[in-house]
This record gives structure tokens, sequence and C-alpha cells, in this order.
């Protein structure tokens, strides 16, 4: 397939590792869409991260040595259309539990009762956190 980087070809150190704060963004920006190409992800990521077009290109490129996007040529003209390799929870909670114990020390309650002080909730979004939460005990309860 083209753009589809071996396995093997990507350096160990690399797979797994925490993207930086630019890649994240690219990737995160490819994780919602689904794929899209450079001009599309810098239209998307505008308001928030403006980048000319080649550093979107760096990015991409950096991701795909490591393994986490790759390309294909496009339906029409020159473009190639830009695809995530790996779904986004794995990286996620990977992220999470490294910010988790490296700025909460391991509290939990803390780093939610931040993230809710930090973000204004819809009481629809409320309700999904309660739903997880009686899911999450709900299990706990089963497995002892």
């Amino acid at each position: 397939m083209p753009g589809k980087t071996p396995k093997s070809a990507v350096p160990e150190e690399s797979r797994g590792a925490r993207p930086p704060r630019a890649e994240l963004e690219v990737l995160s920006c490819l994780w919602q869409r689904g794929k899209a190409t450079v001009r599309e992800l810098r239209e998307a990521m505008a308001e928030y991260r403006p980048m000319a077009h080649g550093s979107v290109v760096n990015l991409l490129k950096r991701l795909e040595a490591k393994g986490l996007v790759r390309h294909e040529k496009g339906p029409v003209g020159k473009a190639f259309v830009y695809l995530p390799t790996r779904r986004p929870e794995p990286t996620r909670r990977r992220l999470v539990s490294d910010m988790l114990q490296r700025i909460f020390g391991g509290n939990g309650v803390a780093m939610i009762s931040t993230f809710l002080d930090a973000k204004s909730m819809t009481a629809r979004e409320l309700d999904q956190m309660e739903e997880l939460i009686r899911q999450k005990r709900s299990k706990k309860t089963s497995e002892t």
C-alpha cells in the first residue's frame, strides 16, 4: 500500500512514543476527520493552530515515520490523503496516564476535579460521565 511504513522500519523507540504537541494536534484532527489532505487539515486547525502548508507536511512526515499516519493518492489531482494507522484510544490512555502521574501524582480525583473546573459541561455530558461511572462501578463490583 503506498505510503504505508512497515512496522519493522519504525524505530522501536518511536513505537508507542508520546508525540510532541504539534504532531498530536495534527493526529487528533485526523482522528476526528478519519482522513484528510494537508489543505483540509490546515483549514480545520486554522482557528487554534495556524500553520503553513510546509509545516503540516513536515509534521505528517514525522507521524508517518513513527507509523502513526499513512498516505495514499487522493481521488483528484496530486494531493495525498492522510489517514491515521491506529485508533485514538491507546494513545489517549497513555497520555492521560502519563499526565495523571506527572501532574497529579496519581490522584485521579484531583485530575477529574480539575478537568470539571476547567471545562463548562453540558447536562448531557454530565449525564454521560455519570453513566460511565455507573458502568465502572458495576464492573468493579462484578470482578470481586
